[in-house]
């Protein structure tokens, strides 16, 4: 058995706007770290997006996004045992096809399908918390709907079974225990979660509500 894993683990974090997926990927690269294991964190491509984002955005711009993300995943990935990102192409279809009306005018969706293949574990933040103005994102409660209804549709065909879990948004603080989802993650990948020399974490007795994964919904 080698110290370190063979290949780069890939887990994204997706979902709508406004809920906390940044807050979740920091809090779950850092528990990998604390396990021993070496990471590299995506981030939400979209803010750069050059063409435009939010509510107005076109199907080109959408496109630049589900391309931007495929090629930083590509860059990353070599420089770590585990990449956690920050949305994954599945999120990034979602908007895709709300821009273009439902329709794939690129032909793209055979390329989101394979990628969708290449995540090891898919977490889905539910929106149960209100939309909050950064300045950047849409804060309206119909868009977010929309990409939620798309969600609910496409998600089921594009990850396999048994690699997404769903958490509410509304759990994602400094409460929440992230060791349930790094053990489910290397068990996933059939790996020790801890590198060697690393102490095992001690139990945590304190706040129960926030800290068994049986409070995840599993997709079996």
């Amino acid at each position: 058995m080698t110290d370190q894993w063979p290949r780069t683990a890939k887990v994204a974090f997706i979902g709508s706007h406004g809920i906390r997926k940044t807050t979740a990927v920091h809090a779950f690269a850092n528990t990998m770290q604390r396990a021993g294991r070496s990471v590299e964190h995506g981030r939400e491509v979209v803010r750069d997006n050059p063409l435009g984002i939010n509510e107005s955005a076109t199907g080109e711009a959408q496109l630049w996004v589900i391309v931007s993300q495929v090629q930083m995943e590509l860059r990353l990935a070599p420089k770590a045992e585990v990449l956690v990102l920050d949305r994954g192409v599945m999120d990034n279809f979602a908007y895709y096809l709300r821009a273009c009306g439902g329709d794939d005018p690129f032909a793209i969706e055979p390329m989101v399908e394979k990628w969708s293949e290449t995540y090891d574990m898919v977490v889905r933040l539910a929106p149960d918390i209100g939309l909050r103005s950064d300045g950047i994102r849409s804060t309206s409660d119909a868009f977010r709907d929309e990409i939620e209804t798309i969600l609910d549709e496409r998600l089921t065909e594009l990850v396999p079974r048994g690699r997404m879990l769903t958490l509410a948004a509304s759990d994602i603080d400094d409460r929440f225990d992230w060791w349930p989802l790094a053990e489910r993650l290397a068990a996933l990948v059939e790996e020790p979660l801890y590198a060697p020399g690393v102490p095992r974490r001690r139990i945590r007795t304190a706040r129960p509500e926030k800290a068994e994964i049986p409070q995840m919904e599993l997709e079996l």
